[in-house]
């Protein structure tokens, strides 16, 4: 076990040596392009301003410096492109040993769309919240009274932002991903932000559409909606540990229009579907509060969503302002789960409004269970390794609906189930595969997940030697009969490394070389897809 253990701090030595490290400490104010062969760590606020495009290689690694509270603002006007791919993810995450909460500040795209804050009386402009800001107004966003709600701050697609959320000063800190102003031009897609300090992802203001979030174990909020966001988001998932709240305590959603609840327009009006939440389970800590918390004059839409754990409340509609929008149908949930909470539905106003008869409606389509298992999950509170597919005769099958006017648009695809996986099968519904990581990389939907072929029905006697390799390998594999078969070559961290073999291959015993040559010392993963079936085998580069 010794040796083992050694020999795998000599591979992580190597693995981090063959990178040159890049000290990113001033302002980019031009055109600038990071490689994936480098790892770059942040050291202050670095601002992306003067109109510039940071763009960022697939397979990159980005580091915060935790003593100066690295962090990356994109200005308004700039550009941030980072757009990576399943197999090769860019990850943002802390320069520090021992990784934990608030290591690192985050990442803020400041924009030119519509907001309804005034910052020094400014009517439409905003001061992000951090203390980024600075006497050029380089945490100001919103386009005042000109807004542009196409505005354009970029591409993060296949993203992880890591251990983020520094403490500016208290109940001052950076979100993981924060949106200030942000216009629909800009694409946010694949992105998982986890063990973050403060909110996992936090909208202030704009128009930007979102598709495939993910909040794992963040401290504070998971989705967190203000100053008149009103944006469209489609699949998201949130996991929660039981034992990490906030002092300013825990939600799932939380929505306001303002801080003063006021009708300022735009009105914070997001429409959400599609969405898991997986909140605390077994011992909760009691900084825990709600599975969606909507309050301060807000008009959120929630439909086709699945709220499941010991919340102590599921959904509250918090005063009487948000339960007149209720009421004309300003706000609203439909075809919505909510599974497990103490107290299920709950609402302080005082106006007549009543919470169950609302959601009950039956034109509403909504659900109520009393307990977790009820939502029928294959492993959800499994902290490391969350399975949150529906099992068989789940009741999120078949309840997805798309009438309700703010949703049956372009934007959002029909599909007839809740929450935010389908559970029909593999990567084709697990669209966390690859690029996500949770203890470890998500790799498991490619390995005989829910509804995927079972790889024996195809081949057998699977085997990659020698586990540690120098410049080659070998595959050897029995075929039941011929296929197409392919195999691929990705790391640990989901950065893909190339294909070696993708031929229709002969039934009966076969072999193949595989090149590690030009691989780095480390972990990989090598990917046997035969036909419709898929498994893994672990490989170890040693040199």
């Amino acid at each position: 076990m010794k040796k083992a253990l050694l020999l795998f701090a000599l591979m992580v030595g190597a693995l981090i040596s063959a990178h040159a490290q890049v000290v990113v400490s001033g302002n980019i104010t031009t055109n600038t392009t990071w490689t994936r062969n480098n790892v770059y760590l942040l050291q202050g606020f670095i601002y992306v301003k003067n109109g510039a495009t940071l763009t960022i290689e697939p397979g990159t690694v980005i580091k915060g410096d935790k003593t100066t509270k690295g962090s990356l603002i994109v200005t308004r006007g700039a550009k941030l492109i980072a757009d990576g791919t399943p197999f090769e993810p860019i990850v943002f995450t802390s320069n520090e040993a021992n990784p934990t909460y608030g290591d690192w500040g985050g990442i803020i795209l400041l924009g030119k769309a519509a907001t309804n804050a005034t910052f020094l009386g400014q009517q439409g402009v905003g001061e992000i919240e951090g203390g980024v800001n600075n006497a050029e107004g380089d945490g100001l966003y919103g386009g005042g009274s000109n807004p542009d709600n196409a505005d354009n701050s970029g591409i993060l697609r296949y993203v992880r932002i890591e251990y983020p959320g520094v403490a500016f000063q208290p109940n001052s800190e950076i979100n993981g991903l924060t949106m200030g102003g942000v216009g629909s031009g800009t694409t946010i897609d694949h992105v998982q932000v986890s063990y973050c300090g403060d909110d996992s992802f936090e909208w202030f203001g704009g128009t930007v559409n979102c598709k495939y979030l993910i909040a794992y174990r963040g401290l504070d909020d998971d989705f967190d909606a203000d100053f008149g966001y009103s944006g469209d988001v489609q699949y998201a998932l949130a996991v929660r540990d039981p034992q990490i709240a906030d002092q300013s305590n825990s939600n799932g959603f939380e929505i306001d229009n303002d801080a003063q609840g006021s009708n300022n327009t735009p009105k914070t009006r997001p429409t959400f579907s599609n969405v898991t939440i997986v909140g605390p389970t077994g011992s909760v800590n009691n900084l825990y509060r709600r599975g969606a918390h909507i309050r301060r004059n807000s008009e959120p839409g929630i439909f086709n969503t699945l709220i499941v754990g010991n919340y102590p409340v599921g959904f509250f509609i918090d005063g009487n302002s948000c339960a007149d929008n209720a009421t004309n149908g300003l706000l609203e949930i439909k075809n919505s789960i909510v599974a497990g909470p103490t107290d299920l539905l709950t609402s302080n106003a005082n106006n007549g409004f009543n919470i169950d008869t609302w959601y009950d409606s039956p034109a509403f389509g909504n659900k109520q269970f009393v307990t977790n298992n009820e939502a029928k999950l294959v492993d959800p509170f499994n902290l490391d390794y969350p399975n949150v597919q529906p099992v068989s005769g789940s009741p999120v099958a078949g309840m997805g609906a798309f009438t309700a006017a703010r949703i049956n648009k372009p934007f959002f695809d029909k599909v007839n189930y809740i929450g935010a996986f389908s559970g029909t099968g593999g990567g084709s519904s697990d669209w966390t595969c690859g690029w996500a990581r949770f203890l470890d990389l998500n790799t498991s939907c490619f390995a005989g997940s829910v509804g995927t072929k079972d790889i024996a029905a195809y081949a057998t006697d699977i085997k990659v030697y020698p586990t540690i390799a120098t410049d080659r390998a070998t595959l050897e594999i029995n075929l039941v009969e011929s296929a197409d078969l392919q195999v691929d070559i990705f790391s640990l961290d989901g950065q893909y490394f190339g294909q070696q073999v993708n031929e229709n291959a002969a039934s009966g015993q076969q072999s193949f070389t595989l090149s590690t040559s030009q691989l780095p010392n480390g972990f990989y993963f090598v990917r046997i897809q035969v036909g419709e079936a898929v498994a893994t085998e672990k490989l170890i580069v040693v040199r």
